[in-house]
């Protein structure tokens, strides 16, 4: 019989134990070795090879035998484990970190900041992640805890999670969605002060009505807020809203972003309210799932009296988007008419214009289509401060969007780009903490680096042979087919690791290039080479799954299965040992379609050395002492697709062939390979304090956080009327501004380096003022199409008032400090105080013809 109701008993935990409920209600643990080595100890009997990072506690108490706590009650070295654990974490908890020292009194910092994402990947025992987006949002939230940063993670929580991968005795991914039930999860429900379920609802078409719980998970100091659909009053359709992760078509996408965005604003005000925490002076939207948020706010704003251009930039002032993708095919978008019917007088925003809503979401000027409703292009439209997440993506960025500031070069585009970090506790192997470099302030000798790496290696070969034979059992094969497995992998063979998820720009069989090649490769008689390769495909992408079982059938090959292996149902589980355990990290995107791909700094905290083409975060942290460099194709071999993958996979092979494993595999008389061991070290000191994620968040609060909240604070109703009737002003009178005359250089003779150069110029303003523009000089090295590079400005200066014709003058002079040739041309900006960027309004005034003898100077 099937139960038609599911309960989870808790035991009751006798007093001493009491503080074990509190240690496995914060996530802390999962990044705290001592509390998850507590937590181990309490089952008598782990399975073999079973670690301290396993434990689920939440899980485990739910479990554990009253026998077994009665033990434990009595056990007084446990008990003072148990105490000391309890003091770390409330000091932990309460005392200044980073954020609050640096806080100076009334200081600029903001008093609590609003995180948003669809997905976050805190712990495998909460699988509310599908990948790199979300491995990210945990580990911001992560690194924000350890700092002491008052932020407020928001998501989804989804009932069945992203997916299980398992395989097919043909090798083809299958997927299984296991229920996931709160009471079995590190999660609690936030309730009203008469003890009720706090909830939150969404007006629907046709008066339909969509309401959510909020779970809590608290993440050290942060205090993460999941809404959750599966709630009684919903009707079917509305209670499968947060099923899953990704799942279903349009419609279904639509609504879990109106409840992420919508939704979660108003569970952060009910949070705030019910705790006493302060309300958010700072919004950051991770990725445009997430943008209905600033449309809550706009009505909120409404409410209290504000029209909706002053609500705008009230709104904008305190908002922070980044943006993950690098293609317009990676950015949700929907029908303009059915966001229409969500968002209309039927649906959830009625009072605010819906057609000031819709050109929000206007992606005609990115060259899209005039129906669709882009939620990047909102995204970005909402904030006043914009980064991509390594510096190449944010210049691939720039140029993917500048179509939003029309008249800016794509490098003046207000997007900025902050790098992506990892959590280090969470992804650095105990062993390497305990024994790695920095350990007292010594060094480990080669020897001791070198047995390091193969005792992480072997640990992975474990791992792998436990894998494989399940998956095998899972596929059909019976114990008596399954003795090779034993063989599987070698602790003594260069291991080169390859894990993400599986859309086609990532390349998975890119290694299957030349299969002739590769098994030379993993064969090799003297420097053998071997693989393990992880991964899941969309599970509506059959082209992914395809990949997937293209790379399965090679590793099934008995030739060489000994030697590459696939492991099924890729997450943070399987991460945590197969970072630390390989030598070398392999990322072969196609150039620059990797935004950051933080895989590879997970490896480098654990000494693995990195083989990547140069693209997201390797394009600026490569350096030869921390590995290698996979070129890619240009030219011709570019432009062919087939011509480039093959090109690309034969300098990988090379690569191999030539560089890395002869590298490892030169050893000294001590038997240790000294060049090696220098990388590692190379990599352990000099790569690992750049790829920390306390780094990345605090470049988030001192370069965006910061300055959001400054503007937000600046924003007084009537400060953000102003600010919307300038702007309008601004608008409706750019038209009118022109440049008129420019004289520039006409007594310069043969430049300099050194000279000055005059420039005089009158600027029609129309309408405007002085003080509304800037005028600015725009001058640098020029190409043989006479475009500027490397530009720099200078503004100009008002030289009297207006002629009888209503013309300006300005005037400035430039230093010529660059040899080559040189150009200079002049421009006008709208210009205000509370302007986050030139660029902000797109508006900007060029000469009619800058190759005029009037109008601008080349030098050469």
């Amino acid at each position: 019989m099937k139960a038609i109701r599911r309960f989870t008993v808790r035991p009751v935990l006798p007093d001493t134990l009491r503080p074990l409920s509190d240690l496995a209600r914060n996530l802390r643990w999962s990044w705290h070795e001592p509390t998850r080595e507590l937590f181990a100890s309490v089952d008598p009997g782990p399975a073999p090879g079973r670690r301290s990072e396993d434990t689920d506690p939440v899980r485990l108490l739910g479990s554990v035998s009253a026998a077994r706590l009665a033990a434990l009650a009595a056990d007084q070295d446990f008990l003072a484990r148990l105490r000391a654990a309890a003091e770390d974490l409330d000091h932990y908890l309460h005392a200044p970190r980073w954020y609050q020292l640096h806080q100076e009194p009334g200081g600029e910092l903001p008093s609590s900041i609003a995180y948003f994402s669809p997905e976050f990947g805190v712990t495998a025992a909460l699988p509310q992640y599908s990948g790199g987006l979300g491995i990210l949002a945990g580990d911001h939230l992560k690194a924000a805890s350890d700092l002491g940063v008052p932020l407020i993670g928001v998501g989804l929580l989804y009932r069945h999670g992203y997916f299980r991968q398992s395989l097919s005795r043909e090798g083809w991914q299958q997927e299984h969605y296991p229920v996931l039930d709160p009471g079995e999860l590190p999660v609690e429900l936030l309730r009203e002060t008469d003890g009720t379920p706090a909830r939150v609802t969404l007006a629907l078409p046709g008066g339909r009505s969509l309401h959510a719980h909020i779970w809590i998970a608290q993440v050290g100091r942060v205090p993460l807020l999941m809404l959750d659909s599966d709630v009684e009053e919903n009707a079917p359709g509305e209670r499968e809203v947060t099923d899953r992760l990704y799942g279903g078509g349009s419609e279904h996408r639509l609504l879990q972003e109106m409840l992420l965005g919508i939704g979660g604003v108003r569970a952060v005000r009910t949070y705030c309210r019910l705790t006493g925490t302060p309300d958010p002076e700072v919004f950051h939207t991770n990725e445009g799932h997430a943008g209905f948020l600033g449309l809550e706010r706009i009505r909120e704003l409404a409410g209290d009296g504000l029209a909706f251009d002053a609500a705008l930039e009230t709104v904008r002032a305190g908002t922070v988007f980044t943006t993950h993708t690098p293609v317009p095919a990676g950015i949700d978008r929907f029908d303009r008419g059915q966001v229409a019917r969500h968002l209309g007088e039927d649906g959830e925003l009625p009072g605010v214009d819906v057609g000031r809503i819709l050109a929000l979401g206007d992606e005609t000027p990115l060259g899209g289509e005039p129906g669709l409703f882009n939620m990047a292009a909102m995204g970005l439209r909402l904030a006043q401060r914009a980064n991509g997440v390594s510096t190449l993506h944010g210049a691939v960025s720039r140029a993917m969007f500048a179509g939003l500031w029309p008249g800016f070069d794509a490098d003046e585009v207000p997007i900025t780009s902050i790098t992506n970090g990892v959590h280090a506790p969470t992804w650095t192997a105990p062993e390497v903490g305990l024994h790695g470099p920095g350990r007292d302030g010594t060094e480990p000798d080669d020897r001791a680096l070198w047995e390091l790496r193969r005792t992480l290696r072997e640990q992975l070969v474990a791992e792998v042979r436990d894998r494989v034979r399940a998956s095998w059992r899972q596929r059909g094969a019976v114990d008596a087919e399954l003795g090779w497995t034993d063989s599987v992998l070698d602790p003594d063979v260069l291991t080169i690791g390859f894990a993400r998820r599986v859309p086609s720009y990532k390349r998975l069989t890119l290694m299957l290039r030349d299969q002739d090649r590769l098994r030379s490769l993993l064969l090799h008689p003297e420097r053998p080479v071997q693989l393990v390769v992880a991964g899941k495909a969309h599970p509506a992408d059959d082209g992914g799954k395809r990949l997937v079982q293209e790379l399965v059938r090679f590793s099934d090959d008995p030739r060489v299965r000994h030697r590459i292996v696939f492991l099924p149902d890729y997450g943070m589980g399987m991460a945590r040992r197969l970072y630390p355990g390989c030598d070398v990290w392999l990322n072969n995107p196609l150039r620059p379609l990797e935004a950051c791909g933080t895989s590879g700094m997970k490896a480098a905290l654990n000494g693995c050395l990195n083989l990547s083409v140069l693209d997201g975060w390797w394009d600026e942290w490569f350096d030869p002492d921390f590995g290698w460099a996979i070129p890619t194709a240009d030219g011709a071999a570019a432009a062919d697709e087939e011509r480039r993958d093959d090109v690309e996979a034969a300098a990988l092979y090379e690569l191999i062939e030539r560089r890395v494993a002869p590298r490892f595999y030169d050893r000294g008389a001590d038997g240790v390979p000294a060049r090696w061991t220098a990388m590692v070290r190379g990599t352990l000191s000099g790569l690992g304090p750049k790829v920390l994620a306390d780094r990345m968040v605090r470049e988030y609060v001192e370069r965006l956080y910061a300055p959001a909240a400054r503007a937000h604070r600046a924003l007084a109703p009537d400060t953000a009327r102003d600010l919307a009737d300038w702007k309008a002003r601004v608008r409706a009178g750019w038209p009118k501004v022109a440049v008129d005359h420019v004289e520039a250089g006409e007594d310069l003779g043969d430049a300099e380096l050194g000279a000055t150069l005059a420039v005089r110029v009158r600027v029609a303003l129309g309408d405007l003022r002085p003080e509304d523009v800037e005028v600015q000089a725009v001058a640098g090295r020029v190409d043989a199409d006479d475009a500027i590079g490397e530009a720099r400005t200078c503004a100009l200066k008002p030289a009297g008032g207006p002629d009888l014709e209503g013309h300006w003058p300005y005037e400035g002079t430039l230093t010529l400090d660059r040899t080559g040739p040189f150009g200079c041309t002049v421009r006008v900006l709208p210009a205000h105080r509370l302007l986050a960027s030139p660029a902000e309004l797109g508006l900007v005034t060029l000469p009619a013809d800058t190759r005029s003898p009037d109008t601008g100077v080349l030098l050469r």
